[in-house]
């Protein structure tokens, strides 16, 4: 089993013990803030299965009928959590609108925000662990969950704020006011991961950051070519798709130009271990002047 798909694993048995711990602590209490924190946990566990499926489909290798991989697959995970995540944002804004038409009175307010500390904190730490390792790791699909659990601890701690201000001030009216507001939020938060992952199953080209690298290794290790031109990019999971014109002298034979590219795609592949990379060489006549100089 590879490290992403570990992560994917623990992503779904942390999912299911802070579900517990939020659902014990709505069912102690009866707040619709603690309500509203836990139908958000039932989509991290099912984006978790989702973001599993996912990771081991996009592990396949290449085949006749994709020929390109199947990397795309974490893109289409991650569309999915972010659409799960608005349709979790309705269902709270839903329960917030009833409580607020009938305000909940709180049953020991004190224990079930302790519960639901706690399940705060182990997704505040698992976050950590899936935006870190899965930046690492190069899965889209790991740094979404990861980014959807952030704001999961976000509003695990401002519903313990707002539960403890409702117990103190005992305007009860304020639990279903800030489920609302968690509501909303998420909302937010759902619409921005849809989007973004939109831009990678439509080809989006790598950051700014990564094309300066690949065109920093094309000019120091193109020696004995005369320029680059067209690069093209375009990144699909962990893997980095890259694509450019190499102009060559016309007397430059077959082995030559063929050890230039193979010295480059050595040096790419030093920065950037999953990239694919398609180099086409051309005769000097074919030069653009533009694009990298090497000479």
């Amino acid at each position: 089993m590879t490290n992403v798909l570990k992560i994917a694993v623990g992503s779904i048995v942390v999912g299911l013990v802070v579900l517990a711990l939020k659902l014990l602590a709505w069912w102690l209490t009866g707040s619709v803030a603690l309500l509203s924190d836990a139908l958000e946990s039932t989509v991290n566990v099912a984006t978790a299965i989702a973001a599993l499926i996912a990771i081991r489909v996009a592990a396949r290798p290449a085949d006749a009928g994709h020929p390109y991989g199947h990397h795309k697959a974490e893109f289409f995970s991650a569309v999915l959590e972010g659409v799960m995540i608005i349709l979790a944002a309705l269902l709270i804004m839903r329960e917030a609108w009833l409580g607020f038409r009938n305000p909940p009175e709180l049953d020991t307010p004190f224990t079930g925000m302790a519960i639901n500390a706690l399940a705060g904190v182990m997704n505040a730490l698992w976050c950590r662990v899936l935006i870190l390792r899965g930046g690492k790791l190069k899965s889209p699909a790991l740094v979404a969950d990861g980014r959807h659990l952030l704001t999961d601890v976000i509003t695990s701690a401002a519903v313990l704020l707002g539960v403890a201000l409702a117990v103190v001030t005992g305007w009860t009216v304020l639990d279903p006011l800030l489920a609302g507001l968690v509501g909303l939020n998420i909302l937010w938060s759902g619409w921005k991961l849809t989007a973004s992952s939109l831009s990678g199953l439509m080809d989006e080209a790598v950051s700014d950051e990564t094309l300066d690298l690949i065109r920093a290794v094309i000019s120091d290790r193109a020696t004995g070519a005369i320029e680059a031109h067209d690069l093209r990019t375009r990144h699909a999971g962990r893997v980095t798709f890259i694509d450019f014109h190499l102009v060559v002298n016309g007397q430059t034979t077959v082995d030559e130009a063929h050890g230039i590219c193979d010295r480059i795609e050595q040096s790419l592949h030093a920065k950037l271990p999953e990239a694919q990379i398609t180099i086409h060489v051309e005769p000097e006549h074919m030069a653009k002047h533009s694009g990298v100089l090497v000479l």
